[in-house]
């Protein structure tokens, strides 16, 4: 059986979201959940010890510490030490909704990237109007990215929608100002060229406004503009559910016309509604470790323990580590670049 080690002292909510959102994974028996933190603390919460191990480790990482920091003065951290468990192999995977750099610094500190990557990336999914899903990447890793982080990010979620999503030849392009190869800067126009000699199905530069509409299937992009495309695309799905609420609290026609349309607006909520993802895959590193939102509840949580379950049983890491050697090897024999 699957064993993932789950920090329960990372979150806004910590640790009783976390530690429901444990329960709620045991009962349906997802796997075997290891909850590492401050056992003083989490042992009172639970409710139900069956299936459910805590290995104590009450230092925590602050949602606003700093990530090296942390790295230097908290490596025995709830954090690191489900890293360690990981690194040990006593779980196959872990899942945090701690500060999120700091989960990314002892990822890469104690698990080590697979090789061939520079840089991880934080990998995010989503809805679009075709019914499927799209992922996005890097959405916060690395703000300052270079042509061949770009290209890595690109392979690995090449790897990602194929292998997780189930897309057969996913679509991959470039996050940028236009369509046109004139567009873009530096960065996006220097991955271009690698990527058209690239053994991807690449489809050249994508526009924001095509993120949600499934033209691409895998959109790169640096940490810095992934991550402002993520924000904003979580502040408009609220600004909607609020227009929303308010103009059907305002009439009684509102109201019915809400009442006719409910399962429309309940759909549209799901696919907006991060908890129903789970977390963010944090692809790169070696092993298996998903990132859960800050204010993540214990759907969020339970949903994100499913999600690591999951991509243990896909084998995802190791299938990127096999496609970054061929990858490596491709670029040595100066076949890619």
């Amino acid at each position: 059986m699957v064993r993932i080690a789950v920090d329960a002292m990372g979150g806004d909510y910590a640790p009783l979201a976390i530690v429901r959102g444990a329960e709620a994974a045991s009962a349906e028996k997802v796997g075997e959940v290891v909850l590492v933190g401050d056992e003083n603390v989490i042992a009172p919460l639970l409710k139900v010890r069956s299936g459910i191990e805590i290995v104590h480790a009450p230092v925590a990482v602050e949602m606003k510490e700093s990530p090296s920091a942390a790295l230097r003065k908290k490596k025995d951290s709830s954090v690191n030490k489900a890293f360690g468990l990981l690194k040990s192999g006593s779980v196959q995977a872990v899942v945090s909704a701690g500060n999120s750099g700091a989960v990314m610094a002892f990822a890469i500190f104690t698990l080590g990237r697979i090789p061939g990557v520079e840089r991880p990336a934080i990998l995010t999914i989503h809805p679009n109007v075709l019914g499927t899903r799209s992922i996005l990447l890097d959405a916060g890793g690395t703000v300052d990215c270079r042509p061949s982080h770009l290209v890595q990010f690109a392979v690995m979620g090449n790897v990602f929608a194929k292998y997780a999503l189930g897309v057969e030849t996913p679509k991959v392009g470039i996050l940028s100002n236009g369509e046109e190869e004139t567009k873009g800067n530096e960065l996006t126009r220097e991955t271009h060229v690698l990527l058209k000699d690239a053994d991807l199905n690449y489809m050249g530069y994508i526009e924001g406004t095509d993120l949600y509409n499934g033209m691409a299937d895998v959109v790169i992009t640096d940490g810095f503009v992934g991550n402002v495309a993520l924000k904003v695309s979580e502040g408009m799905a609220e600004a909607i559910i609020g227009v929303l609420k308010e103009k059907v609290a305002g009439s009684i026609r509102a109201r019915m016309g809400y009442l006719l349309l409910s399962g429309v607006f309940k759909a549209l909520s799901r696919m907006v509604d991060y908890s129903e993802y789970g977390g963010a895959p944090l692809v790169g590193v070696d092993g298996v470790c998903i990132i859960c939102h800050g204010k993540s509840n214990e759907r969020a949580i339970k949903n994100a323990i499913v999600q690591a379950k999951g991509f243990v049983g896909k084998n995802i890491s190791g299938r990127i580590k096999d496609a970054m050697q061929k990858y490596v090897s491709l670029a040595k024999g100066g076949k890619e670049h």
